[in-house]
């Protein structure tokens, strides 16, 4: 029988130390859970969604998470409280939800100058064989790249409703969904890697950070990569059951 080689991450890829944590979200459709507490702080399979995030944070060795709160913060904030291992650090937007894009802006400070890691708390991820952090700072390359989207097939989106994000090129380029309607292969995970440069020279504001996707991709610097493991999209009370079950079958 042949036996099947784990593949190693080259022990000299440099992962980044800070990373960005999306955890300012009113968390409307997770309603009536959100009613008395933020969505990072729902739980699945035993422990509240963001601390699923700084679980594979420390994991990968990353050394510092920058967390933006706004909705129920003083809760967030006494959790995080009680993290270890990792540096955490708040951007407060208690004053005006700055949406994900404008709470990159707001947190640009505390970010540093070197590539950082973006991850949306509501999401759950599981490993394929090697560290899903670790491989998407492998393939970032800061010379041809401003963005690197971790991407999922469509078709193992677990609990995701929508007709995909993206186009995925052989070179790894990525390109927007070409028609109204129709449906892309690619569903972002809502973990990515940007180089600061892209997040600078922006207005402070509440927006999006699908503007600073569409700036890599007009200039041929947004690429994506396929995970390799499970993915869950953990945005309503239905998919809580779902994914602890497709998480107890192993």
């Amino acid at each position: 029988m042949t036996r099947l080689r784990a593949i190693r991450p080259d022990p000299k890829v440099v992962v980044p130390q800070t990373a960005m944590v999306m955890a300012a979200g009113l968390g409307k459709r997770m309603r009536p859970l959100t009613a008395t507490r933020p969505k990072p702080l729902v739980s699945v399979a035993g422990k509240p969604l963001i601390d699923h995030v700084l679980d594979r944070l420390r994991a990968a060795g990353v050394a510092r998470a920058v967390v933006n709160v706004h909705y129920l913060a003083d809760a967030l904030e006494a959790h995080l409280a009680h993290q270890s291992g990792l540096e955490i650090v708040l951007s407060d937007e208690r004053a005006q939800l700055m949406e994900t894009g404008g709470g990159l802006v707001q947190a640009l400070p505390l970010l540093g100058d070197a590539p950082v890691l973006v991850v949306n708390s509501d999401n759950l991820w599981i490993d394929g064989p090697i560290d899903t952090i670790k491989q998407l700072a492998a393939r970032f390359d800061p010379d041809t790249m401003d963005a690197l989207l971790l991407m999922v097939p469509l078709s193992r989106a677990h609990n995701h409703g929508g007709q995909g994000d993206f186009h995925l090129a052989a070179d790894g380029r990525i390109t927007g969904r070409r028609k109204a309607g129709r449906v892309a292969p690619f569903a972002y995970t809502g973990i990515q890697i940007l180089h600061p440069r892209l997040i600078a020279d922006w207005p402070e504001g509440p927006f999006s950070t699908m503007v600073f996707w569409e700036r890599a991709l007009a200039a041929g610097r947004a690429y994506g990569l396929v995970h390799q493991g499970l993915w869950f999209d953990v945005g309503t009370p239905g998919a809580i059951p779902k994914t602890e079950a497709i998480l107890a079958d192993g």
